[in-house]
């Protein structure tokens, strides 16, 4: 196989899968080692980005997928179409960005840094797919903690949670991200 061939493959599996691929199985099915299979990724990301194309690969949740290019956003937001899931609310995104903070962590601890019920965006989160359950905190009660998933990351654009923007930079988006600040994980 031809080094032209390879980065032909390379960006057909990326293409094809729903999910973000992971270096080691591209690596796999082509063979090679990871560290080669990374600077033929690297090479087509590079490629992508220098030719102002209106697709990039990225990298996300520890894979490699297709996104549009940030530089074009608002010429897709132009298009008439319905958009395939509802934004989530407000009181939504303050309890994932509690979850995805102090994670994990009890419905009790959101409901005391939020204030109010959480109830309905923990049950939306869910069925979203956006956090799950892990396992459960010693105490009375042994009530159920919640963290982010895999699904969180590639909803936001993320590799990792390190990615995070720092808390600071939060401070304009509400009381719930004020509270968030105040109290050490």
């Amino acid at each position: 196989m031809g080094f032209s061939q390879v980065r032909g493959i390379i960006e057909a599996l990326v293409f094809a899968s729903s999910e973000p691929v992971r270096l080691r199985e591209i690596a796999g099915i082509l063979g090679i080692h990871e560290h080669t299979a990374r600077d033929l990724l690297d090479d087509l990301i590079n490629e992508y980005r220098q030719n102002q194309r209106g697709i990039q690969i990225t990298q996300v949740a520890g894979g490699y997928q297709f996104a549009t290019n940030p530089a074009y956003a608002d010429y897709i937001k132009k298009l008439k179409k319905i958009p395939r899931q509802t934004p989530l609310s407000q009181a939504a995104l303050e309890t994932l960005a509690i979850i995805a903070y102090k994670q994990p962590v009890t419905r009790a601890e959101i409901e005391a840094l939020r204030g109010v019920s959480v109830d309905s965006s923990i049950n939306t989160l869910l069925e979203r797919g956006l956090i799950e359950e892990k396992g459960r905190k010693d105490g009375p009660g042994r009530p159920i903690l919640y963290a982010t998933t895999g699904d969180f990351l590639k909803y936001f654009g993320l590799n990792d949670l390190s990615e995070l923007p720092p808390i600071e930079e939060w401070s304009a988006a509400g009381t719930a991200i004020e509270s968030i600040m105040n109290i050490e994980h």
